[in-house]
């Protein structure tokens, strides 16, 4: 019962880890519009930062503009200011009733850049994993101290894990693969 727990933990805290790494990469522009790359912009409003998809409908205009209507008319200038000085790098257009925000076509040098900070990401999943990993493998060696479990359980159990942990490992490793083909595609 101990172990099932365990695996079942373990395996739960490493397919978040993978779900954090799939958001920190929809933050990483391809040179393609979508709305999920304004996510984590907060626009004051009323005293309170708030995500913009709150305030205000996001839709493709095309495949490099994003169209960005508030509900309140008065919160448009607001959401301007928010989007320019975020990190996007993008220059985003009022036209008096919506925000339009087109999306600059990415150079090979920048692409590059994209592709190694992408890998930073990777490898900080990985280690993530690792840890998650280790952990378990501290818990079982708790439990057979404590009579718990036999030797051949932990055993079998380490097994266990180790053959997740590589799962979860080559299961980054695809994504980052799209991610890159992603990124390098003109």
């Amino acid at each position: 019962m101990l172990i099932n727990e365990l695996y079942k933990s373990t395996n739960e805290r490493m397919l978040k880890s993978i779900e954090n790494l799939n958001i920190n990469l929809m933050k990483i522009r391809t040179g393609r519009a979508h709305v999920g790359i304004l996510d984590h912009i907060n626009v004051s409003y009323y005293g309170s930062n708030v995500p913009i998809k709150q305030l205000a409908s996001l839709n493709l205009l095309d495949s490099r503009t994003i169209a960005i209507q508030p509900y309140e008319k008065n919160i448009l200038s607001t959401i301007e200011k928010s989007i320019r000085e975020s990190d996007l790098g993008v220059n985003p257009i009022n036209l008096g009733n919506m925000i339009k925000v087109p999306m600059p076509s990415l150079t090979e040098e920048r692409r590059r850049d994209l592709v190694k900070l992408v890998k930073i990401e990777a490898e900080d999943t990985k280690i993530s994993i690792r840890n998650l990993r280790r952990n378990a493998n501290e818990s079982l060696k708790k439990y057979l101290k404590d009579k718990l479990i036999s030797e051949d359980e932990e055993r079998r159990s380490q097994e266990d894990i180790q053959k997740l942990t590589n799962n979860h490992i080559s299961e980054v490793d695809k994504i980052i693969i799209k991610k890159e083909r992603e990124i390098m595609t003109i």
